[in-house]
């Protein structure tokens, strides 16, 4: 039996910008606008939207090529997936959020908060570097190749081939674009985050993608920062520790 706030659940979609985006909402409160990683689906935030949803209402969209949003003609880039989250905030009517993206996501927030401040009430960065120097070696050494390499976990194709309207079969596609991406993007100089007005807490697994220290170097770039490591964590940060990383999101939005 589905709970009274499974029941509640909004799962529609709505023209962003051109997109067919698709997205759920759930909760009630101040809008919080929760950005998968890369080549996921919304379910990958599962653990954390229950708990998020106790506080806010809680929006997930699905951007391009991801999950129950169908790809679109020509890449993928952060820059067109932020224009995309911004006209999916005025689809919704949401005219000031709370942005939390992971990984990918993190850089579609940043940038939202870069180009349209005026959306975004604090911002928080899970699992990400801003460029390829806050990358560990491992991870620079893998964008140096010139196919993706078999370190996809198998549930991302599964959950894609559940649900995707383009069918299972489009899957490869929507990795290679996103590989093209991944090995030069992104690539935002440090000094940028000084333009950033939004408070902003920055979450990085103790072994993730991007170094502690460069993790540290965000933090002092932007004006009105919280750095928080998490000990014994992967990349997959949010599924692996969901409680861990909502429990640092509502304290921060608390408090910030």
């Amino acid at each position: 039996m589905a709970s009274s706030s499974d029941a509640a659940r909004v799962r529609d979609y709505v023209d962003a910008g051109g997109v067919r985006t698709y997205y759920e909402a759930v909760g009630s409160g101040s809008p919080l606008v929760l950005l998968h990683g890369g080549l996921c689906t919304i379910e990958t935030l599962g653990g954390l939207t229950s708990r998020l949803d106790e506080a806010y209402r809680v929006h997930l969209p699905e951007r391009r090529g991801h999950g129950r949003t169908p790809d679109v003609n020509g890449p993928i880039t952060y820059d067109l997936m932020a224009r995309d989250t911004t006209a999916f905030l005025e689809a919704v009517d949401v005219s000031s959020a709370h942005l939390v993206g992971w990984s990918d996501g993190a850089v579609v927030a940043l940038l939202v908060a870069l180009h349209r401040p005026d959306l975004v009430r604090s911002l928080v960065l899970i699992g990400q570097y801003v460029n390829m120097d806050g990358a560990v070696p491992e991870a620079a050494e893998m964008m140096r190749l010139d196919v993706m390499p078999d370190v996809l976990p198998p549930m991302l194709r599964e959950l894609y081939a559940g649900v995707s309207p383009d069918g299972p079969e489009h899957w490869q596609v929507v990795v290679d674009k996103m590989w093209q991406m991944i090995r030069i993007e992104p690539d935002i100089a440090l000094d940028r985050l000084a333009t950033v007005t939004a408070p902003t807490l920055i979450i990085m697994a103790e072994h993730d993608m991007a170094t502690v220290e460069h993790a540290e170097a965000m933090r002092q770039a932007l004006p009105d920062a919280r750095l928080a490591v998490v000990p014994n964590a992967t990349h997959a940060l949010p599924m692996e520790h969901p409680d861990v990383v909502a429990d640092l999101v509502l304290d921060f939005l608390t408090n910030a």
